[in-house]
Parts: C-alpha cells; structure tokens; sequence
C-alpha cells in the first residue's frame, strides 16, 4: 500500500516535471509578447513606409508645380515684351502716317513763302493760303481731328473754356457768343475745348 501510494506520487512528478517541461519549451518557441511586438513594428513600419511614399509624391507635385509656375512666369515676361515692342511699333507707324500726310502741306507753305517773295500779288498768296489751309484740314481730318461747335451753342464746361463773361441782348443766358479760339475733337475724344465769350 505504501508502495503504491509512492508511485502514484512519482508519477504525479513525473507529469507536473513533463508539463513544466512542455511549458518551458513552448516559452522559448514563443517568448511572451513577441507576436504584439511584431504586429506593432509592423504597422509601424507600413505607417513610415506609406508616409515616405507620400512625402515623395507630394514633392513630385510641389515640382511639378513650382515649374510650371517658372513657365507661366517666363511665358507673361515674353508677352510683355512683346506687347510692349508691337504698342512702340504701332505709335511710331502711326506718327510716320501723320507726317507723311503733312508733308505735302509743308512742301506747299514752302511754294507759298517762295511765290510771295517773287511775286508780291496779295491776292494769290492769300488763295495760296487758303488752298494750304484746306489741305492742312484734309490731312488732319483723316485722323480724326474735328472742330467743336461753340458759337449758338448752350455753354458746356466740358467743351468750352469760358474766359470772359458779357452782356447780350440776342443770346440766352449761358450761351456762348464768341470763339476766341478754336476747339477739336480727336475721335470722339475733346482735344482742347473751345476758348469762349458766354453771355450772362
């Protein structure tokens, strides 16, 4: 009886030393918390992966934007030049046009001047006159010069340049009754307003 109780207790050891046993080996197959630490340096390592990824892509973009604002930058200097060379070429070919056109009114005042001092007849040197001034008024018309009415006309301050004031008995209250000096329109636009008397 003693006997048995003894190997019963051996092989109760015996089990308890194989389970510890079984137990240790399995511990050093897998040592405690080495699958959390591999999840963890895993995701990890697929956050610095997926955010370098990103880093790269955004400084792909940021160049490829940067560049073509370099472009667009290049592109708006050239156009300015351009612009700015076709406004100096449009101004000069413009002015060419002008003189051109006055040219003959020039060539004829120097006919007129020559003509008066040979030949002293008033009457043909004022048709002479006349005649260039008529030509003079073509040329200028071309480009757009035009007369402003002013006398009859209702004073207009955008128009006229009233320096004196009078007493009439045939004009309405600010009504313009003399022209001391001529006023022009250059397309539409008031070149110089009209020097005027205006009634009170």
């Amino acid at each position: 009886m003693a006997r048995m109780r003894e190997e019963t207790l051996r092989g109760r050891e015996l089990k308890d030393e194989g389970q510890v046993e079984d137990t240790q080996e399995r511990d050093l197959e897998n040592p405690p918390g080495e699958d959390t630490l591999d999840s963890n340096d895993m995701s990890s390592l697929e956050k610095i992966m997926t955010l370098e990824a990103e880093l790269t892509q955004a400084k792909a973009k940021a160049d490829e934007h940067y560049n073509h604002v370099l472009r667009l930058q290049a592109e708006f200097d050239n156009y300015r030049k351009r612009t700015q060379k076709e406004k100096t070429e449009i101004i000069k070919h413009s002015t060419e046009r002008l003189v051109a056109e006055l040219l003959p009114v020039l060539d004829n005042f120097e006919r007129a001047a020559s003509s008066a001092q040979s030949n002293p007849d008033f009457n043909a040197f004022s048709q002479g006159v006349d005649m260039i001034y008529r030509q003079l008024q073509t040329a200028l018309g071309k480009e757009g010069l035009k007369p402003i009415e002013a006398v009859g006309q209702p004073f207009d301050p955008n128009l006229h340049d009233a320096v004196l004031r009078v007493e009439s008995d045939d004009h309405s209250e600010n009504t313009v009754v003399e022209e001391l000096q001529k006023g022009y329109y250059l397309k539409e636009k008031v070149l110089r307003p009209s020097m005027v008397k205006v009634s009170n």
